[in-house]
């Protein structure tokens, strides 16, 4: 089955293409497009430099759209239209460690959505706080109550869907522009009635750059998960 990694990227100059390296290596029908929000470190330009060498590797540079949520999105419809059969999902930042990326394919053989979780027995974080640990903990606890999800690691972008399950929940109508899109498609999906899975991962800080995440974005994914709890989708 064809596989096509999507990595939302802004100012990852530093790890963007050893990453792209490791993806590569794992399977000769593995492609990856890099969905750039004009990085002004250029990691759109080291994306090019790639896709000029290689005909697994595509690049799509926003320069009037920015935000993880329509990045992830453009992503999904450009996998779609290279009818990948596999379409993952992952952080640009090592995070997501490509080495974990083969249980995750083999574990979509059995489900519809495959997730990497650091919550589930063989799962973790390492390097991490002890605060960021505990968010992350309160965090999942509440999205599980409020979507009534089953899955323990509801804040995880690293994710394989098969392409019917991007068909079906409507890409056009995704509202998160931001983080929260993570939850939004997992709730879609869940309304869909797709089968879930997690693996486990570890989930580690990134190597190079400046996360982008703080507590104003925090608390705007949390209010998003209740407006999606009430929110009637197609």
């Amino acid at each position: 089955m064809s596989v096509m990694v999507t990595l939302p990227t802004f100012n990852e100059s530093g790890n963007i293409l050893s990453l792209m390296e490791e993806l590569l290596s794992l399977r000769h029908d593995l492609s990856i497009v890099v969905i750039d929000d004009d990085s002004p470190d250029g990691t759109h330009a080291l994306a090019r430099k790639k896709m000029e060498s290689s005909d697994r590797v595509f690049l799509i540079h926003r320069i009037n759209q920015k935000g993880r949520g329509s990045a992830g999105v453009a992503g999904f419809r450009f996998a779609l239209g290279k009818k990948a059969d596999l379409v993952v999902e992952m952080d640009a930042d090592y995070s997501h460690h490509p080495r974990f990326l083969p249980s995750l394919l083999d574990a979509a053989k059995d489900a519809d959505i495959v997730i990497g979780s650091r919550l589930v027995k063989g799962g973790g974080e390492k390097g991490r706080s002890f605060i960021r640990f505990l968010i992350t903990r309160a965090a999942n606890l509440y999205i599980r109550l409020v979507l009534g999800l089953k899955i323990r690691d509801c804040t995880s972008g690293y994710r394989v869907f098969h392409r019917k399950v991007l068909q079906a929940i409507d890409l056009d109508t995704i509202e998160s522009n931001g983080p929260a899109i993570v939850q939004e498609v997992l709730w879609r999906c869940k309304k869909k009635n797709f089968k879930f899975t997690e693996t486990p991962i570890l989930f580690e800080e990134r190597r190079a750059g400046k996360s982008s995440f703080n507590a104003k974005i925090m608390l705007v994914s949390l209010w998003s998960v209740l407006k999606f709890r009430f929110k009637k989708f197609s």
